[in-house]
């Protein structure tokens, strides 16, 4: 199925068969009147505990306020994708830009996108932006991780024992099923395993040429301002960095307007 076959649809669903399982895919297109069939799509990247569900009505309103196709993917082990039983690899955020959203690219046939993540989506789109220059319009973080800093690991430490009442682990069920121990533990042990500590993005942002836009949160539990700053600091292209007040880390449900204003904004400026 190739991309232009979704343009048919408002709403699209399909799985992708690769070497490593089956992923779920979800595309969202503009109305007819703010469709630009010459903008390339903007590619989404969940967060940890994330999946293309809990991206909620972020990617409808995203596709009509900058009139480009948004798709979505639920990583292996997430969401309706196939599950997983191993650990994550400590190269898992890297490994993302070669397997995962490589097969996605390939599969529908995406020459040129646009990529977008939240939290440590953010974090892989940097390394998928370095892996594909030629492909990459812009890059968009939001809460992205750049580094482990203390206010990241009191974060999830805070999360663990949130997440130790039966009532949240089955919040967390409803989008991930069987899944969601694997989930849970591949976020927490990973991120607070000693071996994790010095994994930082800064060897990879020097690599990121396009236009990129840093949303952040200034109540951000998970991270201080100092993750847009780095991407700023290191990154080769030209970055504008959007410190939004009283906004943690989800900022497109905390504010979705004035998010989807500044991606608009943004895209519009760069063509």
């Amino acid at each position: 199925m190739s991309l232009s076959a979704t343009l048919d649809h408002r709403l699209a669903d399909l799985w992708i068969e690769h070497n490593h399982g089956r992923t779920f895919v979800r595309s969202w297109i503009p109305d007819a009147d703010a469709l630009r069939p010459d903008r390339a799509p903007i590619m989404l990247l969940h967060e940890s505990l994330g999946c293309v569900e809990q991206w909620k009505d972020f990617p409808a309103a995203l596709a009509n306020a900058t009139g480009r196709p948004v798709i979505a993917y639920d990583r292996l082990g997430f969401g309706r994708s196939d599950r997983l039983t191993e650990p994550p690899a400590p190269t898992f955020v890297e490994d993302e830009a070669a397997q995962g959203f490589a097969h996605v690219l390939e599969h529908l046939g995406i020459e040129r996108f646009v990529v977008l993540g939240h939290s440590v989506g953010g974090s892989m789109a940097v390394h998928c932006a370095a892996r594909y220059p030629e492909a990459c319009q812009a890059m968009i973080t939001m809460s992205a991780v750049t580094f482990v800093e203390q206010r990241t690991l009191r974060g999830i430490r805070q999360a663990r024992a949130w997440f130790a009442d039966p009532a949240q682990r089955e919040r967390l069920r409803r989008y991930h099923g069987e899944r969601s121990d694997w989930v849970l533990s591949a976020w927490i042990d990973t991120w607070l395993a000693p071996d994790f500590a010095t994994w930082t993005l800064a060897h990879a942002l020097p690599a990121v040429g396009c236009p990129s836009l840093a949303i952040h949160g200034d109540d951000d539990e998970f991270g201080s301002e100092r993750h847009p700053q780095l991407i700023a600091d290191c990154a080769s292209g030209q970055v504008e960095q959007a410190l939004l007040p009283g906004v943690g880390h989800v900022p497109h449900r905390e504010q979705p307007e004035q998010v989807l204003e500044r991606i608009e904004r943004f895209l519009q400026r760069i063509g």
